[in-house]
């Protein structure tokens, strides 16, 4: 009976096995991170039409200082809103007159502020935005 030897390295084994293992995992690892960046972008529905909205100028207010306010628009804040001081003021002109847009700053029971805005006609009647 004829024996052979075989002289096997283990180690070198273990380690060709284990580079093959971390190249293995950095390849996953690198086509993982890949696929969760990856974002599907769906053309199809997009338009090429720009659409442009032009607000009515009637529409915008002016900034104005709070002594330009009429007498009625104060007269009818300081009973609305008793305490309150004026932060800005703004006009614009409606199909019904004059609008006034006042943002006041309000001082609650527990001292913290807040920021109203009303809008008021010549007449300090309030106005429906």
């Amino acid at each position: 009976m004829i024996s052979i030897k075989i002289d096997f390295n283990y180690s070198l084994l273990k380690h060709t096995i284990m580079r093959k293992v971390v190249v293995a995992i950095a390849m996953v690892m690198g086509l993982g991170t890949s696929v969760a960046f990856a974002q599907e972008v769906n053309v199809s529905n997009v338009s090429n039409d720009t659409v442009q909205v032009q607000q009515n100028p009637q529409d915008e207010f002016t900034k104005i200082d709070a002594k330009e306010l009429p007498e009625a628009v104060i007269q009818a804040l300081g009973k609305e809103y008793p305490g309150a001081t004026i932060k800005e003021a703004a006009v614009a002109n409606k199909e019904t007159g004059k609008v006034f847009k006042v943002v006041l700053v309000v001082t609650n029971e527990d001292q913290t502020t807040t920021e109203v805005t009303a809008l008021m006609n010549e007449k300090g009647e309030p106005v429906k935005a």
